[in-house]
């Protein structure tokens, strides 16, 4: 919200703190704070209700001025009120009972100091109310939000009808991919009786894809088969009662133009649309949607009268498009297909000799434009409306730096087009989200951002709330989705399951040069050593991305530049652009993960008395020194191999801790109550460790290593477990293979209930009966010494399992044994793999009704299979299957009977799943 709204979420909260906690301020003190948190409230108001206007309605300059000091002031503020609260604190009566001399000159010093720093915030909330009282009247004197402005260039909307005319035979690949549209819509339509019910189609992807020029394409292709037909508009702020009229007028324009349909309500369209539709075989494109809201109202009123009817739908929101039957998600193209609409567009040709110096900048255009036709075009019109003596490679360079400033400064109306259409996804945000999306501007192009670093340091900057009972960190998780859900940014994982999978952020090159742009616009940030100057160096900096300098002369930031940032982020090379870092003392948010720092810089760190958020190099800090406790608001400390921490630390509200190495537990750690997350490997070196991570109740996630197991650790590891009830992610490993994890205890009481993934990585000796008592468990890998009927049977009774592996190895197995796999058992399994070596896996009918995807290792000799055809045949969900065949002293011929056995066994299935054939050489975790 802080894009919008400056620090007022999280000012407000503190200058009612200073009114009703004990810091005994004056009495007058007091009331000039409440006055400033009244003024405040208004101002809050007023903000979010400029932001709230439609992109076509831009505020007024003025507001905007208006804005930016209203947002600077409550960053000033904050500040001010921080370093009060962070001085009282520090001078707070010692709690020694102790009656020395010394002691008494102690607390007189402190009472004076205290004094002092009172009266220092009586003088800032004078300052302030002044300033307050100046930007209150600059709003009267200027009418500030009272005027709207008129859009000068052309409306989205009047750029989504151009894409509806547009000539779509420009546009390379549309006739491919309206055939594969068409395909779905028509597929045996004559054929097959159950094509005769109502098929939708949506058609999903970011902004500038072409989303409505394919519609339309299909639309012109297939309407002369329906007597029936409509191509409406909704857009992200709809008018229901104007789309349900359109859609009439278009069906039956002679019915309804004599028919006065402007009386009629929401009700009586709808109702009257079903009417006309009940016997009527019909296509629709619904173009543009954006909340399922509107799309299950629309849809309602579209009757499936099973005479064959098609709809298609296009729109930017995945959650939208999964509401059709089918989801055609479109791409951006290829590079080839990319260069081609680039010649088509300027040279009209799709094959075009460039001059050396202009294919290179040709291909740096294209990389920018990310495969999106929107960009392309835009780009390429702009240059075929230049002379052969202005298309020079100074020229062409200039318009691609001007793409990477975020089209700044253009006074090309295609460009502004394009900014236009992307940016109507910002501006449909909430103001949390907007200012969290511009939060990523601070990295650079191409980066690969850590979803949970990201999720952090929007934390540490107050962007996140607690939110209906969910953590912050949780409530942060739900706002990456909902940016990727809108297109805005990309998700990418590595892994096969949701267990120890680390997940990514990345940005398309367009969004963020608009996300760049609206930065420099608001003063939410500053870049240092960029490929593009940046101007808001001269402002007051309260971001930071400190980038590898191209420039040998580039010049140092002074330090009174650095005494209001709130973020900073140092990447490689960036180092030696920034003062030291006691120049930062605001600082909320500290990423140094690619420096290189000495032990002897944690002086400045531990003076940083802000930090919330704090990530190192991995490998540059090997002591922590006891100053750290100064630091009392960081939350979340990364990227340390040291093991052994001082007990300065406990006073810190530490919720988040990740490490390198193994980490030794001491005793006081227990204390660590606010301790949400451990990552990293916490070394068990006896049962009193168990002991102590047992009292971090808010634990959520954490790997333990056993040096050893014996029945003294039994006990407290089921206590442990049983204390730490919002545990979600677990991962056991040790040095042997003999751990039996307490497998005789029957049921944990209270047990993790939130606990939704585990990961044996030793082998223990058999599925615990205790694990039954995982009600929430989703995903579960298990490396396994033995495995029968029991087991089986304890791991199918989980209610949600949705992800299972099980691992064992070729030692540990009586050969020929069968395993059977029990009928009406695992609910809700969707994926399985069994890493098993000398055993047959078999599945009886019933079984795994809702598995999709089947992984499993076999022998490459056939005397494994027998005739059985492994049950196959009764997973009648199942779409994939993927065999790894472990290859040991094989000839051609044994291969290729194991394989063809595979192909016969898959065959047998109904539902004739896909199958990928593997050669290992050994059966991995």
């Amino acid at each position: 919200m802080e894009a919008v709204t400056g620090a007022m979420s999280t000012l407000l909260p503190k200058l009612a703190d200073l009114i009703t906690k004990e810091y005994n301020l004056q009495k007058s003190v007091r009331a000039e704070i409440t006055f400033l948190n009244t003024e405040l409230e208004y101002m809050q108001a007023a903000l979010r209700k400029l932001y709230e206007a439609p992109i076509d309605q831009p505020p007024d300059p003025l507001d905007k001025l208006w804005a930016r000091n209203v947002r600077e002031l409550s960053y000033d503020l904050e500040d001010s009120i921080d370093a009060f609260m962070v001085h009282i604190e520090n001078h707070a009566p010692s709690k020694a009972n102790t009656n020395s001399f010394k002691a008494f000159l102690d607390r007189s010093m402190n009472l004076l100091r205290r004094g002092k720093i009172r009266h220092n915030i009586s003088i800032d909330i004078e300052e302030y109310k002044r300033r307050i009282k100046e930007v209150r009247e600059q709003r009267d004197r200027y009418k500030v939000d009272t005027i709207a402005t008129k859009p000068l260039r052309p409306s989205v909307d009047s750029l989504r009808q151009r894409a509806i005319y547009e000539d779509a035979k420009k546009l390379i690949g549309i006739e491919e991919k309206s055939n594969d549209i068409i395909k779905i819509l028509m597929e045996e339509e004559e054929d097959m009786p159950s094509n005769r019910k109502q098929k939708i189609v949506s058609i999903v992807g970011v902004g500038g894809l072409g989303k409505t020029t394919l519609a339309n394409t299909v639309y012109s292709k297939v309407k002369g088969k329906y007597a029936h037909r409509a191509f409406v508009t909704v857009s992200n702020t709809p008018v229901m009662d104007k789309i349900f009229k359109d859609i009439l007028h278009q069906l039956d324009g002679a019915k309804y133009s004599n028919i006065k349909v402007e009386n009629w309500d929401e009700k009586q369209l709808i109702g009257e649309l079903r009417d006309l539709l009940s016997d009527k075989r019909y296509i629709i494109v619904i173009d543009d949607i954006w909340n399922k809201l509107a799309w299950t109202n629309i849809q309602y009123a579209l009757i499936n009268n099973e005479l064959g009817s098609r709809i298609i739908i296009t729109t930017r929101i995945h959650d939208v498009a999964k509401q059709a039957s089918y989801v055609y998600d479109l791409k951006p193209l290829s590079p080839v297909d990319s260069r081609k609409l680039f010649f088509l567009t300027i040279f009209s040709i799709e094959e075009c000799y460039l001059p050396k110096e202009l294919d290179e900048e040709s291909k740096n255009i294209l990389r920018k434009c990310g495969g999106v036709p929107l960009a392309i075009i835009t780009i390429g019109s702009m240059l075929a409306s230049k002379s052969e003596r202005e298309n020079t490679r100074e020229y062409w360079s200039k318009v691609y730096k001007s793409m990477g400033c975020g089209l700044q400064n253009s006074s090309n109306d295609s460009l502004y087009d394009m900014r236009s259409i992307l940016s109507v996804s910002y501006y449909d945000l909430l103001p949390h989200l907007m200012t969290c999306l511009l939060y990523l501007s601070l990295y650079p192009e191409d980066y690969m951002i850590t979803t949970e670093d990201l999720i952090l340091k929007w934390i540490g900057e107050g962007f996140v709330p607690e939110r209906n009972r969910k953590d912050m960190f949780e409530v942060g998780k739900d706002y990456v989705h909902e940016l990727a859900n809108r297109s805005l940014i990309q998700l990418s994982h590595t892994g096969d399951d949701s267990l120890k999978t680390i997940n990514f952020v990345r940005i398309h090159d367009m969004v963020l040069d608009l996300i760049i742009f609206l930065s420099k616009e608001e003063h939410f940030l500053t870049k240092l050593g960029a490929k593009e100057p940046d101007e808001s160096v001269q402002n007051k900096i309260r971001r930071l991305s400190a980038q590898t300098s191209n420039e040998e002369n580039e010049r140092k930031l002074g330090k009174e530049k650095c005494s209001h940032v709130r973020s900073l982020i140092v990447f490689k090379g960036a180092f030696n652009l920034l003062p030291e870092l006691s120049s930062f003392p605001f600082l909320r948010v500290l990423d140094i993960t690619a420096v290189e720092l000495d032990n002897h810089q944690w002086r400045d760190i531990c003076n940083l008395l802000y930090l919330s958020y704090l990530a190192l190099h991995l490998e540059s800090i090997t002591d922590i020194p006891e100053d750290i406790g100064k630091a009392k608001t960081l939350a979340d400390i990364k990227g340390t191999e040291v093991v052994k921490w001082p007990s300065s630390v406990v006073p810190l509200q530490l919720v988040y801790f990740r490490f390198g190495g193994r980490l030794i537990i001491p005793d006081w750690f227990g204390d660590l109550k606010s301790l949400q997350e451990l990552i990293g490997v916490v070394d068990v070196k006896s049962p009193a460790t168990l002991d102590v991570l047992g009292e971090l109740n808010k634990l959520r996630q954490i790997t333990l290593f056993f040096n050893e197991w014996n029945e003294g650790y039994e006990q407290p590891f089921l206590s442990c477990l049983s204390r730490l009830l919002r545990l979600k992610t677990l991962i056991i490993c040790g040095k042997h293979d003999n751990n039996d994890l307490a497998s005789r205890c029957d049921k944990l009481s209270p047990g993790p209930q939130q606990l939704h993934a585990m990961r044996t990585i030793c082998a223990i000796c058999s599925v615990p009966k205790w694990m039954s008592s995982l009600c929430s468990l989703t995903v579960l890998r298990i490396s396994l010494q033995t495995l029968g009927e029991e087991g089986l049977q304890i791991l199918g009774r989980l209610p949600f399992l949705s992800h299972l592996t099980i691992t064992m190895w070729p030692s540990w197995i009586p050969r020929d044994e069968e395993l059977l796999v029990i009928d009406n058992v695992y609910p809700f399994l969707s994926l399985t793999k069994f890493k098993i070596y000398n055993r047959e896996v078999m599945f009886a009918q019933g079984a795994m009704q809702k598995l999709r995807t089947l992984k499993f290792f076999v022998r490459e000799t056939m005397d494994q299979f027998g005739n059985s055809g492994f049950g196959l045949e009764n997973l009648s969900s199942l779409e994939d299957i993927f065999v790894s065949i472990i290859l040991s002293h094989a000839n051609h011929k044994e291969l290729d009977t194991a394989e063809n056995a595979i192909k016969k066994a898959v065959d047998m299935n109904p539902n004739k799943p896909k199958l990928k054939i593997y050669m290992v050489t050994s059966l991995s975790i």
